[in-house]
């Protein structure tokens, strides 16, 4: 048997459920009847203030863009969803008008960078740069137009400079000239580019890598059998690979920061081993000084970035 405070509930419940239908039927005819008429007139008023590509060609000649990607692109559309030129400069009828007058058209080299950034945006807004508004580039006022050209483009995706690494090096100009060292990443190759590591457009991972929210995590990707885990692992390691390494090049064995010796006795100042080049053990027996100098530290800890061995504590070969 139901209780009348639970009959007097349900009867409540089911009268709001009507009143909600009634009410969102008849939002929903207004709705049907209005938009059809204000959409159309909205779109033949601005239909209006387009002077179509051919008229911009006119005057602007050398600006034609054909056989770039956005001209591709805007052929494989139908004609009412693109205006050519004014898909970026915005209707050019008024400055067609006036003879060329640069005050009624939209020139995005003229506004500010992350105006001009928007416009692009329109568009270029799902993938890879989903996540460019307020990204580290927008904040620091890099645009969209500072690395790529829609009308004279010289490298892949209608970037400026002819590679990826001539682009990054106007502002990254210390960290792309460490590619000419002796020991470097396959950039310089032509193997990898910047961005097969970095989004450049943004990214939610650490100095917009690509893949993983840590350091380590992007260098496994591509060398998995330094992820581990491991029974012992070594604290730099799973610090971060660059507590060793310099992932951009370096002029020592292997991208290393520094010689070893020296790399492993930043840390290891109190090991069994002479700590450093200047301790007093060391100057005093020469046998020692032979393992450090000319036979190094990974000749008997081979296995440095972790061991899974019951008695690789040491990480001994």
């Amino acid at each position: 048997m139901l209780s009348t405070r639970s009959v007097i509930r349900a009867a409540w419940t089911t009268a709001g459920i009507v009143v909600l239908a009634l009410f969102t039927t008849a939002a929903s005819a207004a709705a049907a009847t209005r938009t059809p008429k204000a959409t159309q007139a909205a779109a033949d008023q601005t239909a209006g203030e387009y002077a179509g590509q051919d008229t911009c060609l006119v005057c602007h000649q050398d600006r034609d863009y054909k056989g770039t990607l956005h001209a591709l692109k805007s052929s494989a559309r139908t004609p009412a969803s693109t205006h050519g030129c004014e898909s970026c400069h915005g209707p050019g009828k008024a400055h067609a008008d006036a003879g060329g007058d640069k005050s009624k058209i939209r020139n995005p080299k003229n506004m500010k960078r992350q105006e001009a950034s928007e416009i692009c945006a329109t568009c270029h807004n799902r993938g890879t740069h989903a996540l460019w508004s307020g990204s580290q580039h927008d904040q620091r006022n890099v645009g969209c137009i500072d690395c790529h050209s829609v009308h004279a483009p010289k490298g892949p995706n209608q970037i400026k400079a002819a590679t990826q690494i001539e682009l990054c090096s106007t502002c990254h100009r210390n960290v792309t000239n460490r590619q000419y060292r002796f020991n470097h990443m396959p950039v310089r190759d032509g193997k990898l580019t910047c961005t097969s590591c970095h989004n450049v457009h943004g990214s939610t991972n650490l100095r917009l890598l690509k893949v993983g929210t840590t350091i380590d995590e992007s260098c496994t990707s591509c060398h998995p059998e330094k992820r581990g885990p491991y029974l012992w692992e070594h604290a730099p390691v799973a610090n971060a690979c660059i507590t060793c390494h310099d992932p951009h090049g370096s002029n020592n064995d292997r991208m290393l920061v520094a010689k070893m010796p020296f790399l492993c006795q930043r840390c290891h100042v109190t090991s069994r081993h002479p700590p450093t080049v200047y301790e007093g053990f060391l100057l005093a027996n020469s046998t020692n000084g032979n393992k450090i100098f000319g036979r190094s530290c990974t000749v008997c800890h081979q296995q440095i970035h972790g061991s899974n061995a019951p008695s690789g504590k040491a990480f001994l070969r």
